[in-house]
């Protein structure tokens, strides 16, 4: 590692994260390179980020050409990559308008916004509420974290923004009753809830609150920032439970490295937001909007078919392994109870040349969606003999 990048970010950079002693230079597709020449199957994605990996070639050319054209235009003005994803996205998923931003974060708070009018506008300005799942994660804002259903993250910042209830998960009585007793404007879900260890949500109870929602007039709202955009197997994960949402939120993979977030509205709430009640200055960037472009534009069925297939290899090769104690998520989205520590097993890893993630007490996997075949056998054979050190 240069010793000069660490010195930098030591006496320059706030001291939020605890960065392991690797600077990454270089890569192609899931292989990345340190500083020192090492070499990494990177099975992170950049926290689902990467899609496509590393400096793919058909994304950096999209990008590469949108630059030569304009990079940013405010949006005064019309670009056509942002118009063309906006269709893409409405047309792939059925809803009907799009609102772009920066981030999954903001995208939840855009949801939350269409909420809050929608449910002021038809059903009182008392109904306000936004009910989320125990165990959620919903971004670092003050909102998004007052939506976030883990008390961890609150501790600090009180007082939070008010207007949330938590619930637990599958608990679909007590989901409904919670909406109830506090009138509420809608409910939040992600439907694998990615940073609270990668745990599935019942069939049973994701329909059950889609049907709920239809007879009450509360907004069914899926949260897909890290679930969505190939990552499980479906489009969105949403897709998996046979609902439609009225809005989703989006983001990491969408942009394949670049920021993007997108609120999607559907028919009920397409009109909600008029000139001047929401904006961002980046959001909808046409050289992001271009990028993302060239990244669900080859999300097909055929390439869901091998994100699902790589998935069932990775479970097959680690149920019942030495050291693992079980495996949760779906698709290219999986998390791996270990018997020894999580960080222990992702030490192992990075030793061995794979890189995972932590998300609880659960080992996570990550890869970019088009990850080889012959990386994904070595990064699981690392991942399984890391397990059973």
């Amino acid at each position: 590692m240069h010793e000069d990048t660490m010195a930098l970010d030591k006496a320059y950079i706030a001291p939020t994260y605890r960065r392991f002693p690797i600077e990454i230079v270089s890569g192609h597709g899931s292989v990345v390179y340190a500083a020192d020449g090492r070499r990494y199957i990177d099975m992170t994605s950049g926290i689902g980020v990467t899609a496509f990996g590393v400096a793919d070639d058909l994304w950096r050319q999209a990008i590469a050409e949108q630059l030569a054209r304009v990079q940013h235009m405010s949006n005064l003005y019309y670009t056509q990559p942002c118009a063309r994803l906006a269709q893409l996205l409405c047309e792939r998923t059925g809803m009907k308008k799009a609102f772009f931003s920066n981030s999954g974060a903001e995208a939840n708070e855009c949801a939350i916004k269409v909420a809050r009018k929608y449910a002021a506008e038809h059903r009182g300005k008392e109904c306000f509420t936004i009910v989320t799942l125990e165990n959620s994660f919903h971004g670092r804002t003050l909102t998004t974290l007052a939506a976030t259903g883990q008390a961890q993250f609150h501790a600090l910042f009180q007082p939070l923004t008010p207007g949330f209830a938590h619930t637990p998960a599958n608990d679909l009585e007590a989901c409904i009753r919670t909406a109830e007793e506090n009138r509420a404007a809608a409910i939040l879900i992600e439907c694998i809830q990615g940073e609270g260890g990668v745990k599935s949500l019942e069939p049973a109870f994701v329909q059950g609150l889609a049907d709920y929602a239809r007879r009450s007039g509360v907004l069914l709202m899926v949260d897909e920032v890290q679930t969505g955009n190939g990552r499980t197997g479906a489009l969105y994960a949403y897709m998996h439970y046979g609902i439609r949402p009225d809005i989703v939120s989006t983001a990491k993979g969408l942009g394949g490295g670049l920021p993007l977030g997108a609120t999607l509205l559907g028919e009920k709430v397409e009109d909600v937001l008029g000139p001047g009640d929401h904006g961002s200055t980046f959001g909808g960037n046409p050289v992001c909007c271009a990028g993302a472009l060239s990244i669900l534009g080859r999300i097909d069925d055929a390439f869901l078919a091998e994100v699902r297939a790589k998935g069932k290899h990775v479970f097959q090769a680690l149920d019942g392994a030495p050291g693992v104690v079980s495996l949760s998520g779906r698709g290219l989205m999986i998390g791996i109870e270990t018997v020894k520590p999580a960080p222990d097993v992702l030490k192992a890893c990075m030793d061995r040349g794979v890189l995972c993630l932590t998300a609880k007490d659960r080992v996570r996997l990550l890869p970019a969606l088009n990850i080889s075949w012959d990386e994904l056998k070595e990064a699981t054979a690392v991942i399984r003999a890391a397990c059973a050190m």
